[in-house]
C-alpha cells in the first residue's frame, strides 16, 4: 500500500484510540494486502461533481430535520432506511445509486449530509488527523436523531439505518438508541466491540477479507460479542476476496466488484425487510 494511501487509514485508527472510543485490539489480516487492496481507504473515490446527474430518482432537500439530504423513494411510505455514508459524504453517485434501488422496494431513502458540505478531500493543507476533529460520527448519530424525528412526523412508522465505513460508526451509534428498528453496517470504521455490547435492534454486519480497517478477526470479535446477547439478533459474514469499501466504493469496471456490491446489497435490503417491514417469512441470506 502507497504510504499517502495508507496514513488516512492509520491516522484514522489512532484517532480513535487516543479519543477513548477504541477499546478493542485491531489485530490486522496476517496475509499481505493484494493488489485489489492496496490503497483501500483511498481506493476508487467518488467523482463528487456528479452528484444530481442524469440518472438519480430522487431530490435534495435542503432542510430535513436540520440536515440537507437526498431524499428518494415514495414520500408516503410508512418504512424509511436512513443511509449514513462514508467520508466521502453524502453526494457520492455510487451511495445515491444505493438509495434509489432501496427505494424501488417500497422505501423512502434518506442519505443525509452529515459532514455539512465538508467530505474528506485529500488535502495535504489539512491532515485526515485534523479533519476527523470535526467530522465526529458520534455528533453525527446525535443530529440524524433530530431528522428521524423529523421523518415520524412525517408519517413513517419504521426506521432502517445504514451505515458505511465511517458511517458505521453513525449507524451503529444509533443502534443504542431507542430511535430505529434495525442496523446493517458495512465495511465499518471506528466501531468496537464495546459498541457491539450496547446494541439494542437486530444488526447485519457485511465485513471483508481484505479489509485492513476492520479485518476479518475484528469482524468476529463483533459478532461473539453480539453472541452474548440472546435478546437482539444479528448476522455478520466477510466478503471474500474484496477490500474496505467494497460495498459503495467498487470498481465499476470490475465484474467481481459489482456482483460482490450487489450481493451486499442484497443482504441489507432483505435484512430491512425482514425487520422493517415485518415479513418474516421472506428467504433471508439464501436460507
Amino acid at each position: 500500500m502507497g504510504s499517502s494511501s495508507l496514513l488516512p487509514c492509520l491516522l484514522l485508527l489512532l484517532a480513535t484510540a487516543l479519543s477513548g472510543e477504541a477499546t478493542a485490539r485491531l489485530v490486522l489480516p496476517s496475509h499481505e494486502p493484494s493488489s485489489k487492496s492496496s490503497q483501500q481507504c483511498l481506493d476508487n473515490p467518488p467523482d463528487l461533481t456528479a452528484a444530481g446527474g442524469e440518472g438519480e430518482a430522487g431530490q435534495l432537500v435542503p432542510d430535513l430535520g436540520g440536515l440537507q439530504a437526498y431524499v428518494t423513494g415514495s414520500r408516503l411510505s410508512a418504512y424509511a432506511v436512513v443511509i449514513a455514508s462514508d467520508y466521502y459524504g453524502f453526494q457520492a453517485p455510487k451511495l445515491r445509486k444505493i438509495a434509489d434501488q432501496v427505494a424501488d422496494d417500497g422505501y423512502l431513502v434518506v442519505v443525509p449530509d452529515l459532514l455539512h458540505g465538508d467530505p474528506y478531500k485529500d488535502d495535504p493543507k489539512n491532515s485526515f488527523s485534523e479533519w476527523l476533529k470535526t467530522h465526529s460520527p458520534v455528533e453525527a448519530a446525535e443530529k440524524t436523531q433530530v431528522l428521524i424525528a423529523a421523518l415520524k412526523k412525517q408519517g413513517v412508522s419504521v426506521v432502517g439505518v445504514a451505515g458505511y465505513c465511517w458511517g458505521g460508526k453513525v449507524a451503529v451509534e444509533l443502534s443504542k438508541s431507542e430511535e430505529i428498528e434495525a442496523v446493517v453496517i458495512s465495511h465499518p470504521a471506528l466501531v468496537t466491540v464495546d459498541d457491539m455490547k450496547e446494541v439494542k435492534h437486530p444488526i447485519e454486519v457485511l465485513g471483508a477479507e481484505l479489509d485492513d480497517t476492520s479485518p476479518p478477526k475484528l469482524v468476529h470479535q463483533f459478532e461473539h460479542a453480539l453472541d452474548q446477547n440472546k435478546m437482539i439478533d444479528h448476522f455478520v459474514k466477510i466478503f471474500p476476496g474484496v477490500p474496505h469499501g467494497f460495498a459503495c466504493r467498487y470498481d465499476a469496471n470490475d465484474q467481481f466488484a459489482v456482483k460482490t456490491a450487489e450481493e451486499a446489497r442484497g443482504d441489507m435490503l432483505s435484512w430491512f425487510n425482514k425487520y422493517l417491514k415485518n415479513q418474516r417469512d421472506l428467504p433471508l441470506h439464501g436460507s
